[in-house]
């Protein structure tokens, strides 16, 4: 009969039982009770503890209705049989999920920051009484589960909202509300079933939309991109079983540009003839700095074969955690079918305030006032740069909402990048977009979150950094 060395604490307000039940629960987890021990019976027990045996059978009970003993009868009761207790530690660091791109969560942007709207130009006032109001709305709700697909006034404002500023002409039967863009990727490969295929992705290209196909067991192609974007006969050579092509043709994430009509229709042409998906990630959405945003690659699309995602969190905020999918026609009962199964629309609140923002028109305005504040920084970025005139950086581009500054090769930029931190700033370094070996060297210098007044010192230690 097992031994089992129990230490009551009378005075304590926890019950003896519940003492009893966690001492024994320890001990089997522990591996200190071997599967199969026999325990002390309840009157043994009882008399060892100096409590009735009511106090330890309340006890055991509990441990036998969560399968850590197994009553015998007058057998007794031993200890359940299980897998043996694992050597690794009860308990592990917190490590947030992808340090390498993400330093914190939860936390205010950085000066440089890429991939968050601007922290100081959000209209708080206004976007606190709509969504107050919204769940006020959403309280009252019927108590029954929401339809998974989205909430219908989003679907069609966000339908009437691409069909205008995208070219996108769709019903609100084709949208699909997602939690961001992680999830609207999450919902098109489910969707389209392709996991344990082979996909082509733009080189550079976005690391979370790489990781997420790694996840998903696709294997991905990396194809090269120049001034007219993805290059679509190389991709087709180097990947002729592929499946899907994820691009980002309206800015590419992250050197920003367009891409061409030839390579558009180059692109449709494949997956028609292949039988291939096209997912368009509408990078950016319309924050196009420079002239008009153009059309959403799925606007071409004749043949049912183009997805077009876009969220919310670079227009709006990530806090919302709201993207969304345009399906064809032809897909619109299996997407139904996997969000209500796997991956139903997020809170029905943060939709329904999301729907008046765009109803209302204060998402365009929006969209119109951070466009400008966005080119004057960007600008003002560009002469702060040039005012210190270092060496060590050197710009190359601007791209969407970024300028691109390339570095000398005697420091990596993931090094430089890590040195930028301790002042504060937080550049996103080009190799951790690349495929390629090597991946090309510089630093990503996002725009949105930039104090115009401390720009010189912000540059000035950038500068330092890279030395």
């Amino acid at each position: 009969m097992a031994a089992v060395p129990i230490h009551l604490d009378r005075a304590a307000r926890t019950p003896l039982a519940t003492q009893i039940y966690r001492a024994v629960r320890d001990a089997i987890e522990t591996g200190r009770l071997d599967p199969g021990a026999k325990l002390p019976s309840w009157l043994d027990m009882a008399a060892q503890l100096g409590v009735s045996r009511g106090t330890v059978r309340v006890a055991y009970q509990r441990l036998i209705d969560e399968q850590f003993a197994v009553g015998a009868g007058a057998a007794g009761t031993r200890v359940a049989e299980g897998p043996s207790p694992s050597s690794a530690p009860l308990w592990s660091p917190d490590v947030p999920p992808l340090p390498e791109l993400f330093h914190t969560y939860g936390t205010p942007p950085l000066p440089f920051q890429m991939g968050v709207p601007s922290q100081d130009a959000f209209p708080f006032k206004l976007w606190s009484r709509i969504f107050a109001r919204a769940a006020r709305r959403a309280a009252a709700a019927p108590v029954s589960y929401p339809d998974p697909r989205g909430d219908p006034q989003l679907r069609k404002e966000i339908a009437a909202y691409v069909g205008i500023a995208r070219g996108l002409r769709c019903s609100p039967a084709q949208v699909f509300i997602a939690a961001g863009y992680s999830g609207a990727i999450g919902l098109a490969v489910r969707a389209l079933q392709v996991e344990g295929s082979r996909a082509l992705i733009e080189d550079p290209s976005s690391p979370i939309t790489r990781k997420a196909l790694d996840l998903a067991g696709i294997t991905v192609t990396a194809v090269p991109v120049d001034a007219e974007g993805l290059d679509v006969a190389s991709g087709v050579r180097s990947a002729q079983d592929a499946a899907l092509a994820i691009v980002t043709p309206g800015q590419h994430a992250p050197l920003g540009m367009m891409m061409s009509l030839s390579r558009r229709l180059a692109l449709l042409a494949w997956a028609q003839r292949s039988e291939a998906w096209i997912i368009e990630d509408d990078y950016l959405s319309e924050l196009q700095l420079t002239g008009r945003a153009a059309p959403a690659l799925a606007s071409l699309d004749h043949d049912g074969r183009v997805l077009h995602i876009g969220s919310f969190s670079k227009t709006i905020s990530p806090v919302l955690r709201l993207g969304f999918v345009v399906a064809p026609i032809e897909l619109t009962g299996r997407f139904g079918d996997v969000c209500a199964c796997l991956a139903p629309a997020p809170a029905l609140a943060l939709q329904g305030a999301v729907a008046e923002f765009l109803r209302e028109g204060h998402y365009i305005r929006h969209l119109r006032r951070m466009k400008r504040l966005y080119a004057s920084r960007r600008q003002a970025l560009l002469e702060g740069l040039a005012q210190v005139g270092s060496e060590s950086l050197k710009v190359e581009a601007t791209a969407g909402l970024a300028v691109i500054v390339s570095t000398t090769a005697s420091l990596s930029d993931v090094e430089i990048a890590r040195r930028a931190r301790s002042f504060g700033l937080a550049p996103s370094p080009l190799s951790q977009w690349c495929v390629r070996s090597p991946p090309w060297q510089g630093l990503l210098l996002g725009v949105t979150n930039l104090d115009t007044g401390r720009l010189p010192q912000y540059c000035r230690q950038l500068a330092e950094a890279a030395q």
